[in-house]
């Protein structure tokens, strides 16, 4: 697979103690995530993930892994970790009397959803098997380059003392308000597929 660079994003900083990878999602299609990221507060935004993946599997990096910017809201998570920001739309609102759904910017979702109550929510954007694919690859890459434990939270809710965790996570571990990585993420299938030389 090829990661593509895209863009030019202002960081942080950089830093080589690399420990964590943090799962989360764009909540957003991945066009307009891109370009938010490019055009808010005049090129001038500063909670950029290291990479984003497409629904159609596609990875672009948008800072390079031992950097890192104001993505999470602690400076030594950011420093200690990689973001991976994978497309996908998250909670959505079943339209009444239509056959679609939408996310909380209005976009329309009208294909399957994960029908599931969580955090206060009921139907999940799903996540492609090609993404998931995409992503096992550059986490199983990223370990191995720079050397971060090959182990995995094996579910996205609330875990006290998580930034200590070496290894991969989801944003949703961090804290209660997050919803990324939803409940239409298969975590066992993701662990297996990491496991798996």
């Amino acid at each position: 697979m090829k990661i593509k660079k895209y863009g030019k994003f202002l960081f942080q900083g950089e830093s080589e103690s690399k420990k964590q990878i943090i799962l989360t999602h764009t909540s957003r299609n991945l066009s307009d995530y891109h370009k938010s990221l490019e055009f808010r507060f005049n090129g001038k935004y500063d909670k950029i993930p290291n990479y984003t993946i497409s629904e159609s599997g596609v990875i672009y990096q948008l800072i390079e892994p031992l950097k890192y910017s104001k993505y999470m809201s602690e400076d030594n998570v950011n420093k200690n970790s990689i973001i991976i920001c994978l497309e996908n739309l998250g909670w959505l609102n079943k339209e009444p009397l239509k056959d679609f759904y939408v996310n909380w910017i209005g976009d329309i979702y009208n294909g399957k959803v994960v029908d599931r109550k969580w955090r206060d929510y009921f139907f999940w954007h799903p996540y492609t098997k090609v993404q998931v694919d995409s992503t096992v690859f550059l986490c199983k890459k990223l370990m191995k380059d720079l050397k971060i434990k090959n182990q995995v939270i094996e579910h996205n809710t609330k875990i006290n003392g998580i930034e200590k965790f070496e290894g991969v996570v989801t944003k949703s571990n961090y804290e209660m308000e997050y919803t990324d990585l939803s409940p239409a993420f298969d975590f066992e299938n993701f662990i297996n597929l990491i496991k798996n030389e």
